[in-house]
């Protein structure tokens, strides 16, 4: 039987099993309304570490992911999961083999190497330590030493989105339009292709915005969640990236993760 009721996937790893997990999660969010347990295993080194890991799944159900950096016990992983009949997904094994066939390199074997604390995590704690200071306007003199700068109405996501692409190691700046506000100076001297206008169409930002002030506890009527305002600031939004000459990305019901992509894919070389 499950544990708590609820299926399980069980995330088994030589390390910490962020890598696992991180895949486990974007596979469930393909899956709507079938909510899963997850449940990680850490530091498995030993054979009868598996073996005892494989038996629990084997008795409280569900399946198993996992990476594995030792051929042997990717091996010993297998085996028992094919004699409990527990399917088990291997994560990096078919990754790493691939790169062996297609370059003839061999790998470290050693687990745990995505948490070394090398010249790119000390980029990415920079790119963080940045976008956190220039979140929301502030410190409008750095958006010149910004890689990314984001600008948007309200609710379109440019804090979260910026502190996704920190995490990937970019220096982001974002800038909330108000059309009464007239832009900082700086922004017209940053290179228009490492700006972003970040839009949404009306009728979902009308729906986010009155939500927001249900949220609040104040009257749907506020100017805030209004036609009228909500127009004037996506025209000005858009008439403002025309000057600038820079790229406007629709938000209307994208991930973040999705966005991110189209910026780093199709606008920027970095």
């Amino acid at each position: 039987m499950n544990l708590n009721g609820q299926p399980t996937i069980t995330i088994c790893s030589d390390s910490v099993g962020e890598t696992a997990e991180t895949v486990v999660r974007a596979t469930i969010r393909q899956f709507y309304n079938h909510p899963v347990r997850l449940r990680r295993i850490s530091h498995l080194h030993q054979d009868s570490e598996i073996r005892l890991a494989v038996q629990e799944v084997a008795q409280t159900g569900g399946f198993i992911a996992y990476t594995l950096v030792e051929p042997e016990l990717r091996e010993v992983m297998k085996e028992e999961a094919k004699r409990l009949k527990v399917h088990a997904v291997d994560i990096m094994g078919p990754m790493m083999q691939a790169f062996i066939d297609t370059f003839g390199d061999s790998p470290s074997r050693k687990p745990g190497l995505l948490h070394v604390l090398d010249e790119d995590y000390f980029r990415r704690v920079e790119a963080i330590e940045f976008t956190v200071r220039c979140d929301d306007g502030r410190e409008t003199a750095a958006m010149l030493e910004a890689d990314i700068v984001l600008i948007g109405v309200s609710r379109t996501s440019k804090t979260p989105l910026s502190m996704f692409l920190a995490h990937k190691g970019f220096k982001v700046a974002n800038l909330p339009l108000i059309p009464e506000m007239k832009p900082p100076a700086e922004l017209f001297k940053v290179d228009s292709s490492r700006i972003v206008c970040l839009t949404m169409d009306f009728e979902k930002m009308y729906k986010i915005r009155t939500e927001r002030l249900r949220a609040l506890g104040l009257p749907d009527g506020s100017k805030y969640a209004t036609q009228q305002r909500i127009t004037e600031e996506l025209d000005y939004a858009h008439e403002l990236a025309s000057k600038l000459g820079c790229p406007i990305i629709n938000v209307t019901d994208k991930a973040i993760e999705e966005t991110a992509g189209v910026i780093l894919e199709s606008f920027l070389t970095l």
